[in-house]
Order: structure tokens, then sequence, then C-alpha cells
């Protein structure tokens, strides 16, 4: 797939989604407010295509107390992590506004996750190829383990991603995001690497 047809795919799929969802982004934006005062949304610096650096955009998660740049919540009793949420990760949602950067086109609506600029000095040269395209709101390394997966297993599986990319990939890793969504599978971190650690809110 060209990058042509997959920038015009983000495009009218992100824009049809946000006139569509529009309401519900209301809606939880309210909730997230009335439950922990502050900012609704959660905006941090993370590496783009080529390592250029944009503002991503999800729900707050967590109190607007917290230290942004902490470790990430490993169970979903974790303190830091308010009611509203704890839903809002569980089912995904805290995700909706990246649609926003898809529309930019910071991101794709399939691709590697956005991870810190400081975090690519840590990575090989194979691990790096990650950054050949946009990162996505979801994708392979995603729909493939999510918590149970070692930091150097999603950098592979999203390098995987890079080398196998097309439509009917994308196709297939959307399908089954939508699928893991409604099973509510287990998003947070259980495995870690000896030399690597996850910070923020992921």
């Amino acid at each position: 797939m060209s990058d042509f047809c997959k920038r015009l795919i983000d495009l009218l799929a992100s824009l049809a989604a946000l006139l569509l969802l529009w309401p519900v982004i209301l809606l939880i934006a309210a909730a997230v407010r009335l439950e922990s005062r502050g900012n609704p949304f959660f905006l941090q610096e993370r590496a783009g295509k080529n390592a250029k650096p944009f503002t991503m955009i999800k729900f707050r998660t967590m109190r607007a107390d917290v230290d942004p740049f902490g470790n990430s919540p490993k169970t979903s009793d974790d303190p830091r992590v308010t009611r509203t949420g704890r839903f809002l990760r569980e089912t995904s949602l805290d995700e909706l506004p990246q649609l926003v950067n898809v529309l930019k086109g910071d991101m794709s609506l399939v691709g590697p996750r956005p991870l810190y600029v400081s975090q690519i000095a840590e990575w090989n040269d194979r691990q790096k190829r990650r950054l050949e395209a946009k990162p996505g709101i979801t994708g392979l390394a995603q729909i493939s383990g999510r918590g149970s997966l070692t930091i150097e297993e999603k950098l592979e599986l999203d390098v995987q991603y890079i080398e196998t990319r097309g439509l009917i990939t994308d196709l297939k890793i959307l399908l089954r995001t939508f699928a893991g969504v409604f099973s509510r599978s287990d998003i947070y971190e259980k495995k870690y690497s000896q030399n690597q650690h996850t910070r923020g809110e992921k």
C-alpha cells in the first residue's frame, strides 16, 4: 500500500470517526474532569516517523497531581488511576483523542506505538526500523499480547509490521483490535527486561 493510499484512508477514517464520536468524546472529557480536576486530556511529546517529535493526545486516566513521566501502572488497582481512567484504559477509550493526531498526520490508525524520543538511544539498528512508519493508535504488538510482552518483544513485532505492512495487514490488525476491546484483554505490563522499563501514561 502506497503512503498516499494509507494517508487517504487515515484522513477519511479519522474525520468520519471524529464526526460520529464527538458527543462520546465530550461526555468522556466531562467525566474525567468531574472525577479529577484538571485538563481531561493527557498531552505528551513522543517520537513520530523518522524520530520527529509530536504531541500525542489521550484522555487523562490518572489523577492530575501525579508525575506524568512516572512508571506505567502495573495493576488495575494502582492508586494513581481514577475510576473513570481505569474504565477508559480497559476499554481503550482513552485512545480516542489520538484520532486528532491521525487527522493532523502525526499518527496513523495502524503502526508502531509512539514511544519517547529519549528511548531511541536504547534501541539497536533493527529496532530503530520501527521509526520508518508513522506511529499508530493500534498495531501488531497491541494485538499480540499487550501487557504479557516484554519491551523487546514489542519492538520486534513493530519491526515485523514494518516488513509486512500493507492494506490487508492493516485491516486484519484493526479487526483484531476491535475484538480485543470487546474482550477486555489485559493491558497492564507484567514482564520487563533487565535493561529497559516503561515510563509514562501509556
